[in-house]
């Protein structure tokens, strides 16, 4: 339920707005801002009675997400877990800084940042229905992307990479999956399968 259908709309347009300086493109479109867009509509489909919490996090989740290059921080493990965790907090300032000035209380400011920081994983139940949101994007809209980028990879690797984000998915997302509510990419949908079997 959206308490101020006004201030939600200026809300999200607010984040669209930030997201289209985005200079990298994906079919043709700002990257983050498509990216936004897609969340967004899977959430619908996922769980159309989302909180206006959880609506507004899946849209600012990837905000701004060009202004951390990976290479600005070590190109290791180390590296990578350093970078990511700095986006979380990126983001959480970011989507609090446009929430505050769209007059929200800070409850909802705090829910929002407490999502897209990930906080609470697997026991803030906003925080796990942002994190079903992303992974079920990522395997409709992204993984076949990946998978291009990184030809080297083995079966073995992938079945690892998929079985990490199914571990991370809560039985809802999976059952969606599942169900076949979920356009997989149709080379890797054996693969997929085979990973959370």
């Amino acid at each position: 339920m959206i308490a101020d259908r006004k201030r939600f709309d200026a809300t999200i347009a607010a984040f669209d707005a930030a997201n289209a300086g985005d200079p990298n493109l994906d079919a043709g479109q700002p990257k983050e801002l498509l990216y936004a867009q897609r969340m967004s509509a899977m959430l619908a489909r996922f769980a159309p009675e989302a909180p206006e919490s959880v609506q507004l996090a899946v849209r600012a989740q990837h905000i701004q997400r060009w202004k951390t290059p990976r290479s600005s921080y070590p190109m290791d493990r180390a590296g990578y877990l350093q970078w990511r965790t700095g986006l979380y907090k990126f983001h959480a300032e970011t989507a609090g800084r446009i929430l505050r000035e769209a007059d929200y209380d800070a409850e909802t400011i705090e829910r929002v940042q407490a999502a897209v920081g990930k906080k609470g994983l697997k026991v803030n139940a906003e925080t796990q229905l942002l994190e079903d949101v992303t992974d079920l994007v990522f395997l409709e809209h992204y993984i076949s992307g990946f998978a291009a980028q990184h030809p080297d990879y083995d079966e073995a690797k992938w079945i690892g990479i998929i079985r990490k984000t199914w571990q991370k998915m809560s039985a809802e997302a999976r059952d969606f999956v599942l169900a076949g509510k979920v356009s997989l990419p149709e080379a890797l949908v054996p693969l997929i399968l085979k990973a959370v079997s």
